[in-house]
């Protein structure tokens, strides 16, 4: 059992307080913690398989796991397809992506996605999907009539304008017509039931903000509470303030795969594919002044555990991190606020992985911390290890205090340090403190007491 000190009681409940305040206030009061296809299915989700992981996702519901998204793909008749032609996109009457019946049969009948929302929300869950911005090209090609308007979808299009990694859409223009498109589009999806909307090619290469604008206005003409998600980064920095009042997260790196440390010659596509868990850290840290509620700085989806049976990059396989590696970066998400978001294939989650995503303390580091920073100046000792600093905003008096320990050499560390040298704020400790963090590996503390699940 931790040992919590109750004193000053009363500055840690005027803040509670006012956290709950402004919770219920705020769309996404804190990090999105859910699920997201891609890592495991890439294209490929059918309803059968999301439903499969999204039951176990209802499962751990309890630790705060809300929201079940299915990424890139769900109109694609055929995912196996090579080009637009061969996947075979479906469509409605006036040009917006509906599911592809053979791979969600419950959309019959013109029901869309919305008996399998409503499905997820029985389980007592949030629902998600993943759109890559603008006018599919046979929407723009057809020219038909943008629902409730009196524009066409070629008049809402820019055909000078396509994604630079995905030719699926133009872009969209920026006037009434290109308005008209997404209020469409937005509209029917939120009446599905939509609370998650995951929106790809618009955060970096390129950077899209009337696109980032337009889309923010429809969802609010919606009436409907939808978290919008902005992809891939790195979002600029320049962009923090912009991207903050339009979404709710936004990427802030590449896609992040199951690589510890980012390898030049695997690059696929512009920048810092893929990005990795090391190159993180100091992401993570100049992002870190823009972090509060309702808006989260996202370092993308955990890659953990079985990334099968068609991963969105590579062949299928267990996750390359070790459980070193895994801890290390879910406890880096954790410490530093970012939304937690699960990749695996859950009906294949190992205990490992569970008593991991179960973890309440490492899943309070998330959701209901404060004052989280780096410690800097460490002592001698120290080269290659990484230390935060976390305030529960639950504890009661003084408790609560986190600190994260990241050994980032590819060999194992010896620490030998005492607490007050490493410039904690809220604590005092003079004793000696002799440790030992695996290589890549990492240790929690709470109260200057070793979280006892991480203690190996």
């Amino acid at each position: 059992m931790l040992n919590f000190r109750r004193t000053a009681l009363l500055p840690v409940l005027a803040l509670t307080v006012a956290s709950a305040f402004a919770a219920a206030q705020t769309l996404a009061p804190t990090p999105p913690m859910g699920w997201n296809s891609w890592d495991a299915y890439g294209l490929t989700i059918d309803e059968a398989d999301f439903k499969a992981n999204t039951a176990v996702l209802a499962s751990i519901k309890e630790y705060g796991w809300k929201y079940a998204v299915i990424d890139e793909g769900w109109y694609l008749s055929n995912p196996f397809g090579t080009d637009t032609e061969s996947q075979k996109f479906v469509y409605d009457a006036n040009g917006r992506l509906i599911p592809a019946l053979n791979r969600f049969p419950d959309a019959a009948n013109g029901a869309g996605l919305k008996p399998l929302a409503e499905w997820v929300h029985g389980q007592g869950l949030k629902f998600g999907i993943h759109l890559i911005r603008g006018v599919p090209r046979e929407s723009a090609k057809r020219n038909v009539t943008i629902a409730g308007s009196q524009f066409t979808t070629g008049e809402a299009a820019d055909t000078t304008d396509v994604c630079p990694w995905n030719n699926d859409n133009y872009g969209v223009k920026d006037n009434a017509a290109g308005q008209a498109w997404y209020d469409a589009m937005i509209a029917l999806y939120a009446g599905w039931g939509v609370d998650y909307l995951k929106v790809d090619c618009i955060s970096d290469h390129p950077y899209k903000p009337a696109e980032i604008r337009m889309i923010a206005a429809s969802i609010k003409k919606t009436g409907r509470p939808i978290v919008l998600s902005l992809s891939p980064g790195p979002t600029a920095l320049e962009h923090a303030a912009e991207v903050a009042k339009y979404a709710q997260l936004w990427r802030i790196s590449d896609d992040h795969w199951d690589v510890w440390s980012h390898d030049p010659k695997l690059d696929a596509k512009p920048k810092e594919f893929p990005f990795g868990t090391r190159q993180a850290f100091d992401r993570l840290e100049a992002w870190q002044p823009y972090v509060k509620p309702g808006s989260w700085p996202d370092e993308d989806m955990l890659p953990f555990g079985y990334l099968g049976p068609h991963p969105g990059w590579g062949a299928a396989r267990e996750s390359r991190l070790t459980e070193d590696e895994t801890r290390t970066e879910f406890t880096l998400w954790a410490v530093t606020r970012s939304p937690l978001i699960l990749g695996a294939n859950l009906t294949k989650m190992s205990p490992f992985l569970r008593g991991l995503v179960t973890d309440k303390e490492l899943i309070e580091l998330d959701q209901a911390t404060y004052d989280n920073h780096p410690l800097k100046d460490l002592p001698a000792g120290f080269e290659n290890i990484r230390a935060w600093q976390a305030k529960s905003s639950r504890a009661i008096g003084n408790g609560g205090i986190f600190v994260a320990l990241f050994n980032l050499n590819d060999h194992p560390a010896e620490l030998k340090f005492k607490w007050s040298q490493l410039g904690l704020s809220g604590v005092k400790g003079s004793e000696d403190v002799t440790i030992t963090l695996p290589a890549h590996g990492s240790h929690v503390y709470r109260d200057l007491s070793l979280l006892h699940s991480y203690d190996k």
